[in-house]
């Protein structure tokens, strides 16, 4: 049952979904500078791996530890020092004189990518009606795409316009820029409703529900008095949340077992394999941006419309065969004038299905009272995933590069029955009545 009677004021969307863009940009900008930091520091294949990965234990560690903050002082509150830490991060990579201090620095911006992707999505779920909740969710995914896509144009335009060691040092340090602009919007948007409900604050609520023009207030806070916990209920137990928990794990899990951050971060390598020069791979790199984009967009439009589980299904299907494609390539060292087509083929499947659903999904399954502890969960599981996925890609790909396209093509198969006989669908359910169905009462 929906209660939204009102249009949502954009804003809180717009200043939530940047931390997105953040998240996108600090995760793809590392592709363009892995050459020079292994000329610039001398590193192995082993080094540039822990090098890459050091941003994502942090990522890690900052998934698992922003849920019990997040619930405890509200998500808005957390997004703002989320910020603040994105442009530390920003401005002191840039400024390394040494593996050790990029390392520090990077692994404090892996801390601001976990938390955001646990706290922004938590908190546009919880102010966005039920009936457009994947639409606007999947903005923080669109803005994770354009962050992508913006490390991508941005690495090509200041390779073309800088030379030397200050070329990867600009790189690094361009995302304080609009890590700034999230903080003063952030500043600028009140708490969530339901978070301000769920703590006693329901002046405080009524307050945030008109400022976010969400609806007639009354209606909304019966609403959140129907899904109240009961006492006790408060915490993240696996007795009381066994199948949203699992749920949220083999999604995280899945996702990152499709490839998707590995292809992201090694782009240039893997062009390079395939015997690409850096400005061909460059400018490859910004035509798979640009499938991305425009593929996110289209999951955005039908999200609410086609379902979670649909798009989950077509894109675990569509990547294996993409998958399947480039380990072919590189098993038979021909045909590579199609890998850009193939890699193009498996960003807009994944961007459509997985890249579209997982911050929906994960944000949607657990009851407010554990919703950002669910959230983290999801998001460390994902994250965990990924750090090791990022650092063991180099290790296998530099003795033999179809390996890893041929696991990750056989992990979509699997997730595709995964999907199909486990997963229910959450469509245009209101987050109050959401549990029944995650728990197959409904």
């Amino acid at each position: 049952m929906s209660a939204s009677t009102g249009k949502l004021n954009p804003s809180a969307i717009i200043a939530a979904s940047l931390a997105g863009l953040l998240f996108g940009f600090d995760t793809a900008v590392i592709a363009g500078v892995t050459d020079a930091l292994r000329g610039t520091f001398g590193l192995s294949a082993a080094q540039l791996g822990a090098a890459v990965s050091a941003a994502l234990v942090g990522t890690l560690v900052g998934a698992l530890g922003a849920g019990k903050p997040g619930d405890r002082y509200g998500s808005r509150t957390i997004l703002l020092w989320i910020a603040i830490a994105y442009i530390v991060s920003a401005l002191g990579s840039a400024l390394s004189s040494g593996l050790t201090m990029l390392v520090a620095f990077r692994f404090l911006g892996g801390l601001a990518i976990g938390g955001s992707s646990v706290l922004a999505p938590v908190y546009i779920t919880e102010v966005a009606p039920p009936e457009r909740r994947g639409m606007l969710v999947g903005f923080f995914q669109l803005s994770i795409v354009l962050g992508i896509l913006g490390a991508y144009v941005s690495n090509f335009l200041i390779a073309q316009a800088v030379g030397g060691e200050l070329a990867w040092r600009l790189k690094l340090g361009v995302a304080a820029v609009p890590a700034l602009l999230f903080f003063v919007l952030m500043l600028r948007v009140p708490q969530s409703p339901r978070w301000l409900f769920h703590h006693g604050r329901t002046a405080e609520a009524r307050k945030a529900i008109e400022a976010l023009s969400m609806g007639d207030p009354d209606t909304l806070l019966g609403q959140f008095a129907e899904g109240a916990t009961a006492p006790g209920d408060d915490r993240l137990r696996w007795r009381l949340h066994r199948r949203p928990i699992l749920l949220a794990i083999g999604l995280a899990m899945f996702n990152q077992l499709s490839g998707i951050n590995a292809i992201l971060y090694y782009l240039g390598d893997i062009f390079a394999a395939a015997g690409f020069d850096a400005v061909s791979a460059d400018l490859q790199a910004v035509a798979i941006g640009v499938a991305n984009l425009l593929a996110t967009m289209l999951g955005m439009a039908i999200i609410d419309r086609v379902g979670r589980k649909p798009l989950l299904l077509i894109g675990a299907m569509g990547t294996a065969i993409a998958l399947t494609c480039v380990a072919t390539i590189y098993s038979t060292g021909h045909g590579q004038a199609l890998l850009l087509p193939a890699l193009i083929g498996f960003i807009l499947f994944f961007a459509i299905s997985q890249g579209a659903v997982i911050w929906v999904y994960l944000s949607e399954i657990f009851p407010t009272a554990v919703r950002a502890r669910g959230q983290s969960l999801g998001s460390a599981t994902h994250w965990g995933m990924n750090a090791l996925i990022a650092f063991g890609f180099p290790v296998v790909a530099q003795y033999t590069q179809a390996l890893p396209f041929w696991l990750f093509a056989g992990a979509m198969l699997v997730q595709a029955v995964v999907i199909w006989r486990y997963f229910p669908e959450t469509r245009g359910l209101s987050l109050e009545t959401m549990g029944r169905t995650v728990e197959g009462r409904e």
